[in-house]
């Protein structure tokens, strides 16, 4: 007796008939490579949480940017450490700022490679907030913080970004990082917004990383709640009303469903962010010889991509497109 499942097995029998019959192929061409940058000349510092991640300096960006394109990456995500912070987080906002340099430096030696500038603020405050903060509260002040946003992402345009990414789930921000992008010239580039951006507890070694943790409280007033789902499509909606060109999910894993609701309902390019979290679980389980950790981070990806996401952010970009 024949079986209706014999034809899948017929399918599946070799490699070359299972490649053949795939639904979804991952290649470095659906990477994009987050960067942190920090000040000085030839430093290259371990991220202690993040294993084979660093924080680098001006000039080692631009060779990591250079490495990353020859190995088919198209993009990269920058996030500064800056020389000083303060209550305003200035230096997001200041012509010479360490992203701003950053920018100017990749786009002048790699001029192909697509940067998306992060437009916020936790790494620029000194209380570690994504805004201005008011009152005794410790309350994030809405309609302050999109003042800033605004001359940040002003600045980022300026110096080249060709993505201006607003992650802090201000209420707003995409209207008006729009409207101060049109108002001085740049209504060429891309908003890409943190749409559907949930207060993970994923996020934890990124805090190392970036240097940006809160300095009180946490940020469940403005982040989603992990819970909601319909909440998220309003997020998305909004944004896309705003001028977003881009939506992003973040985390990724946890939210697959997510991805796929929103790919489903909207018409425009989705991009999921594979977190620091669920990058350093594979790290840790792989030293320890639990799994083997190249075949898992594919995995994870091609979940991530057959959910719907157009391209993904992941630590894992340049280590697995060295081996594509």
């Amino acid at each position: 007796m024949a079986f209706p499942s014999i034809r899948a097995r017929r399918l599946r029998k070799n490699p070359a008939l299972r490649k053949w019959v795939r639904e979804n192929e991952l290649s470095p061409a659906d990477f994009v490579l987050p960067l942190f940058v920090r000040p000085g000349k030839n430093v290259r510092r371990a991220i202690s949480s993040m294993p084979g991640q660093y924080q680098f300096s001006i000039d080692l960006i631009v060779k990591e940017s250079k490495e990353a394109y020859r190995f088919g990456i198209p993009a990269v995500i920058l996030f500064g450490i800056p020389s000083r912070k303060d209550d305003r987080g200035s230096e997001a906002y200041d012509r010479d700022g360490i992203v701003q340099r950053t920018i100017r430096e990749i786009k002048s030696k790699v001029p192909e490679m697509i940067v998306i500038a992060d437009c916020c603020f936790c790494e620029y405050t000194s209380h570690g907030h994504c805004g201005i903060i008011k009152g005794n509260k410790g309350d994030l002040d809405n309609d302050a913080t999109l003042e800033v946003l605004a001359k940040a992402a002003a600045a980022q345009a300026e110096a080249g970004a060709d993505v201006i990414a607003p992650s802090g789930m201000v209420d707003g921000m995409v209207k008006t990082i729009r409207a101060a992008l049109d108002q001085h010239g740049f209504s060429d580039r891309i908003i890409l917004s943190y749409a559907a951006k949930y207060a993970s507890s994923f996020y934890a070694p990124f805090r190392e990383a970036a240097q940006g943790a809160p300095q009180f409280g946490d940020r469940k007033t403005y982040q989603m709640d992990v819970a909601n789902a319909r909440e998220a499509m309003k997020e998305v909606a909004l944004d896309i009303k705003e001028g977003a060109d881009v939506v992003m999910v973040k985390p990724a894993l946890s939210y697959l469903d997510i991805i796929a609701k929103v790919k489903e309902r909207f018409e425009v390019p989705v991009a999921a962010y594979n977190v620091s979290g669920e990058y350093s679980m594979v790290k840790a389980a792989g030293r320890n010889g639990w799994i083997d950790e190249k075949k898992v981070a594919l995995e994870i990806l091609t979940s991530i991509k057959r959910a719907g996401a157009d391209f993904i952010l992941t630590y894992h970009a340049k280590e697995l497109a060295k081996q594509w």
